[in-house]
């Protein structure tokens, strides 16, 4: 049974060009990820998002937050292919020097200043046929909506209710900024409203999207280290997912270093990948061990092994690895490789028919990651499929 048919249907969007791409309607909910290198350098910079790019992130967001940073985009540009987003705060100018050089704009309605410099920037949109992403912060409301659920000012800081804001705070900034950007014709729009509360962030998607029919972007803003960060999203862009709501993501880490910024990607599409939304690399399936699994075979360092040796790969495949014959066939019969411990060797299985039996359980990860790349060879060698539809 194919797992999209146990989900909520997917919420139906209007359809926004993204570079190549195309976001909203019924085409895949795509995986993105941002720069964290400061953008004035631009070799450190084109090495990131190339990076990302090759672990298969579909969007590469980057702060344009100097006029010198500005300036760095045409090489960067010229030395990347991946769709890009200029991420505005403050200095819509910066905008205007971006539009030539990247693939969308986004601007944070709380800081972006007055209507004409909104006009502008949907002026500049305009001329480069660029979407712009309305990026609602739950800690960067404008003021007056912001005092309006409750926030005062203190020593001329704004400070937040104490309850916190509700989910209406986020959604009226966003439809303020839509209604604003029809108001100049513009429609090309892409929405996201990020909290680092997670349950706040889903309510507000989840009201959002009985708004508007505009691409909703997920995210949890803020969501801290890897850890913390991979529950909190995988908890609440999932959730929103399994509603149906959402067109595309980004699961945020708070890291700096290119390995740990790809981590984000990878767990972008492991959650897709969870709910038979989007099939992306090696997903290792494993059993939990216990007192059945057979002395000798360490399911988890097998299960471990062939994840990291087949870590760089994106040609989607399913591989179990099972350490007793309890559910050891059935997993088997539902992947495209399986392992299962038979006492004192194991058996392979390709779609679930035995292939190999006698296998020793030290040439177990060797043998199957030689599978594995005979799955990728002959992926290659097949004719191009039809476009993706998630």
């Amino acid at each position: 049974m194919d797992p999209r048919n146990l989900l909520t249907p997917r919420r139906r969007t209007r359809e926004v060009k993204l570079g190549q791409l195309v976001i909203g309607g019924d085409n895949p909910i795509r995986v993105q990820s941002m720069t964290a290198t400061d953008t004035q350098d631009a070799e450190s910079t084109i090495a990131q998002i190339n990076a990302l790019a090759e672990a298969g992130c579909e969007i590469v967001r980057l702060t344009v937050n100097t006029r010198k940073a500005a300036e760095m985009l045409p090489e960067i540009r010229e030395r990347t292919s991946v769709p890009l987003v200029a991420d505005i705060h403050f200095n819509h100018k910066l905008a205007l020097m971006s539009a030539p050089y990247v693939d969308k704009i986004r601007i944070n309605p709380g800081n972006i200043g007055a209507e004409e410099n909104v006009r502008a920037v949907v002026e500049r949109a305009n001329e480069f046929d660029l979407p712009i992403r309305i990026g609602v912060n739950n800690g960067s409301l404008e003021q007056d909506i912001a005092m309006k659920y409750g926030a005062h000012m203190e020593d001329n800081i704004l400070m937040p209710p104490e309850s916190g804001y509700p989910p209406e705070a986020l959604v009226e900034s966003a439809m303020r900024n839509v209604e604003l950007l029809e108001k100049f014709g513009f429609t090309r729009t892409i929405i996201s409203v990020k909290s680092s509360n997670v349950p706040l962030m889903v309510a507000a998607y989840r009201m959002l999207s009985e708004a508007c029919d505009y691409p909703l972007h997920l995210g949890v803003t803020e969501a801290g280290t890897k850890d913390n960060s991979n529950i909190k999203s995988s908890v609440g862009i999932g959730a929103l997912l399994l509603a149906g709501i959402g067109d595309t993501l980004r699961v945020s880490i708070a890291a700096r270093r290119t390995e740990e910024k790809i981590e984000e990607v990878r767990t972008g599409f492991k959650i897709l990948q969870a709910l038979g939304l989007r099939r992306f690399g090696v997903e290792v399936v494993a059993c939990p061990t216990c007192g059945r699994e057979d002395m000798g075979f360490d399911t988890t360092r097998i299960a471990m092994e062939i994840e990291e040796v087949n870590a760089g790969r994106s040609n989607p495949l399913k591989v179990s690895v099972m350490g007793c014959y309890v559910n050891g066939p059935g997993e088997a019969a539902e992947s495209d490789l399986g392992v299962v411990s038979t006492g004192a060797t194991a058996k392979i299985y390709r779609r679930g028919r035995v292939i190999e039996t006698l296998v020793p359980f030290e040439r177990v990860t060797a043998r199957m990651t030689e599978l594995i790349r005979e799955f990728d060879e002959a992926a290659a060698s097949e004719p191009a499929p039809a476009a993706e539809k998630s």
